[in-house]
């Protein structure tokens, strides 16, 4: 049977690139072979559009069209054609990677429990919801890599949602025009702030001690997570490096912002990524250790 349509939500392959280019981290660095980068790309092209049906795909509820993705992904993996062209890409990373369903499926889950909860009270909650909407992401590059292994499964795990949260502290004004706040209202509440004071156009102390907090719970996610390094090798180890130094160059855009999230968007410098890369590669765990001892709040 010919392909239908792409669906509704389904964004054209320049518009996925700009959207990787303007990702914090290198998505499928150039270094890596031809295969492996067209894998991670598929990849990456899949969790985007899902992400988009969430977030951009219409003003109203945005279900429907998560779930006729996820029945897509569904007959991708039973081998039947899917209509979806990210999905028909994705076929040759499932089958020479031998990739599972439910990492992607998570990812649907995740963005259709954005259709009902738009903030979280506490932080277990928060990262419970990371599990869903973050550490599927790296479950999948790991086995794109060949890697198999529950105790890199777990570090990564670690790695992948302290990204989310880092990448949540970036986002803060964008995610509330989208009516969806990712600090917790615990976290705020510590510091005498509201989700109100989102709406600002500049950052109140009490958001800034806030975000502040949050990005030290993720810098130490990733000083757990950096063991990962450790446990890789070849172009595994060198791909996950570049997402973790993609991570640690937003922390430093926002302690540059003095933690600034409502004014604008604080992006990180590609320098600071090679940097963080560079000495990630060498001592992975001393290099996020040493960030982390050297103060996080100004």
């Amino acid at each position: 049977m010919a392909p239908a349509p792409p669906g509704p939500g389904t964004v054209g392959d320049r518009v996925l690139r700009e959207k990787e280019r303007a990702e914090n981290f290198p998505v499928a660095l150039r270094i890596l072979p031809r295969d492996l980068r067209a894998d991670l790309v598929a990849v990456y092209d899949v969790a985007r559009v899902i992400d988009d049906l969430g977030d951009e795909s219409a003003i109203e509820d945005r279900t429907p069209g998560l779930l006729r993705f996820q029945r897509d992904l569904e007959r991708a993996f039973r081998g039947d054609q899917p209509h979806e062209r990210v999905l028909r890409d994705l076929l040759p990373a499932i089958h020479r990677r031998d990739l599972e369903l439910d990492p992607f499926n998570r990812l649907v889950r995740a963005n259709l429990q954005d259709q009902r909860v738009a903030s979280y009270a506490t932080q277990a909650e928060l990262e419970d919801y990371c599990v869903l909407s973050a550490d599927p992401v790296g479950r999948i590059v790991l086995r794109v890599f060949g890697v198999r292994d529950p105790v890199a499964e777990s570090l990564s795990d670690r790695v992948c949602t302290a990204l989310q949260l880092i990448e949540h502290c970036q986002d803060v004004a964008e995610d509330r025009r989208n009516g969806r706040v990712y600090l917790p209202r615990t976290g705020l509440a510590a510091f005498g702030a509201t989700e109100a004071d989102l709406d600002a156009t500049t950052t109140s102390r009490p958001v800034r001690l806030a975000v502040a907090a949050q990005t030290a719970r993720a810098l130490d996610l990733l000083t757990e997570g950096a063991a990962l390094l450790d446990r890789l090798h070849g172009w595994a180890r060198l791909a996950v490096a570049g997402y973790i130094a993609g991570g640690l160059a937003t922390l430093d855009a926002l302690r540059r912002a003095r933690w600034d999230v409502l004014a604008g968007t604080p992006r990180p410098r590609k320098t600071d990524v090679v940097a963080h890369l560079t000495a990630l590669l060498v001592r992975p765990s001393a290099h996020v250790r040493r960030i982390r001892e050297g103060g996080r709040l100004t």
